[in-house]
């Protein structure tokens, strides 16, 4: 079971590394201060929900992944944060980056229907949450700039 938990974990490890490398990227993007450090603190989220995956995936005796992927953030639509055009607008970025946090809540749900050690059950549960509340965020965030243009 450990082989398949370490496997299973580090896929989150890729999905919170795209989603660091998604939101760095809206960051750099946007124009507006307010959403800048927004997403820069979800960049700074996903790098910590990573570490805690890779510190898991060490003591389960794996090796820990250290990257996304191209392929990975591809199929997540961070990368199309990247390739669009320069001069977005700011609900351009976030209808972007609620589609990667679709991907992620996807990545975990799948997660937590799968039998996983108690302790590997709670982290991912707990990151899940997160998730959750930073993808609904996004959303409201989207909703309002939609609302306002």
């Amino acid at each position: 079971m450990a082989d398949k938990t370490v496997k299973l974990l580090n896929e989150l490890i890729e999905t919170s590394k795209n989603g660091e490398k998604g939101f760095q990227a809206a960051a750099e993007d946007t124009k507006n201060p307010q959403l800048k450090s927004l997403f820069q603190q979800r960049a700074a989220d996903c790098g910590a929900g990573a570490a805690e995956l890779q510190a898991a995936v060490i003591q389960l005796g794996g090796k820990p992944e250290d990257s996304g992927t191209v392929a990975g953030a591809v199929h997540r639509g961070w990368l199309n944060l990247k390739a669009a055009v320069a001069g977005r607008t700011d609900t351009a970025i976030l209808e972007e980056c609620e589609r990667g946090e679709d991907v992620a809540k996807k990545d975990y749900g799948d997660a937590l229907k799968e039998t996983l050690p108690d302790d590997v059950r709670l982290l991912v549960q707990r990151q899940y949450d997160g998730v959750l509340r930073n993808h609904d965020q996004i959303r409201d965030l989207r909703n309002q700039y939609r609302a306002s243009n």
